[in-house]
């Protein structure tokens, strides 16, 4: 008898020709197009963490909503968010997430989360380009434009 596997497969919705994705040059250009992408109906109500994928021309391949949690935080499983990048083939990402209460800073848990996730993707030879933390009315925090990345 013949083992049989189930076949994990990443897809790409839409139908965008790679001729037409979005190149990221600044924090701005990544800020905007996840604002825009964000569901205002509960940016300010519950943690929301995604992850840009991105090819080796920075340009957007796709973005993956990893997780959605409480009030105050949400589960990061680096598995799963490593997985999504190999099986897409992905050679940077930018980080982000959201911050309900509309207060800006970091917490020691993000700084924390991001150097794990820094360490993690040297091994792999993946770029974070950034980490950006919005809050509810569209301002944004940038760990890259201010040096903690």
């Amino acid at each position: 008898m013949k083992a049989q596997v189930n076949e994990i497969k990443i897809s790409y919705k839409g139908g965008l020709k790679s001729s037409m994705w979005q190149k990221i040059s600044s924090s701005q250009d990544a800020a905007e197009l996840l604002y825009e992408d964000w569901d205002k109906d509960t940016i300010g109500i519950q943690e929301t963490f995604k992850v840009v994928l991105l090819n080796n021309s920075n340009k957007v391949k796709g973005v993956y909503q990893l997780s959605q949690g409480g009030i105050t935080s949400t589960l990061i499983d680096l598995r799963i968010l490593f997985a999504v990048i190999l099986k897409s083939l992905s050679v940077a990402i930018i980080l982000t997430h959201n911050h309900p209460s509309g207060k800006l800073q970091p917490s020691d848990a993000d700084k924390n989360l991001t150097n794990k996730i820094k360490k993690a993707s040297k091994l792999f030879d993946i770029t974070i380009l950034d980490h950006l933390i919005f809050a509810p009315n569209g301002d944004y925090y940038s760990f890259s434009d201010n040096g903690i990345l």
